[in-house]
């Protein structure tokens, strides 16, 4: 091999680690957080989806989004101190079922149940998630992952309005036959929007 060679040999390798290190950088880019904003009687709030943590989750929830499911339900669990839930009830507390299959449990996603975090709600199943979600007060490690039990998927976080949120987790409750924490006047999700990318 010539020295004219050699040094073509060298530029060429260098010139598909470029390429290859380039396409590993867009791969870790390639899925920027999603914005919501979400209307209730209580005021606005904004949170950041993850589809690069939680894609199967984001992608579920955003269906839920852009069908107007969300718009009219209300916030059917509020617990000081824990957690605000909704995505079941509508305002006359009448269940409403959503459309989609179960999605998998992506807890083990490395996001944690902190305080102003998104979470899907689920039965004992861990694959049991469909269109139910919280917003947690506090910081709820007792919902993440351990090495015997999958947690609660986190695919958000609240990125402006927390104020709103504390509100409606200090709004009074009382219980039924059928809620446990339900507060005493309905507090709607007048809707959730995705945000235009600028």
């Amino acid at each position: 091999m010539t020295i004219k060679q050699l040094i073509r040999l060298i530029f060429l390798i260098a010139a598909t680690t470029s390429v290859f290190a380039q396409g590993a950088t867009d791969d870790n880019h390639s899925k920027p957080p999603v914005e919501v904003l979400i209307k209730t009687d209580f005021g606005d709030f904004r949170a950041e989806l993850y589809p690069d943590k939680a894609p199967a989750t984001v992608a579920n929830f955003l269906r839920y989004v852009r069908s107007y499911y969300y718009d009219g339900l209300v916030f059917h669990r509020v617990v000081r101190n824990f957690v605000i839930q909704t995505g079941g009830y509508t305002f006359d507390l009448s269940e409403k079922n959503p459309s989609g299959d179960t999605i998998v449990n992506e807890s083990g996603n490395g996001l944690k149940n902190r305080r102003g975090t998104l979470a899907m709600a689920r039965h004992a199943d861990p694959d049991s998630a469909r269109a139910q979600f919280f917003v947690n007060l506090n910081d709820n490690s007792n919902l993440d992952p351990a090495a015997d039990k999958p947690g609660y998927t986190v695919f958000g976080q609240v990125v402006e309005g927390m104020g709103v949120v504390d509100r409606i987790g200090n709004t009074q409750v009382r219980r039924t036959a059928k809620f446990q924490h339900l507060p005493d006047e309905p507090i709607r999700i007048l809707s959730i929007r995705e945000i235009p990318k600028q």
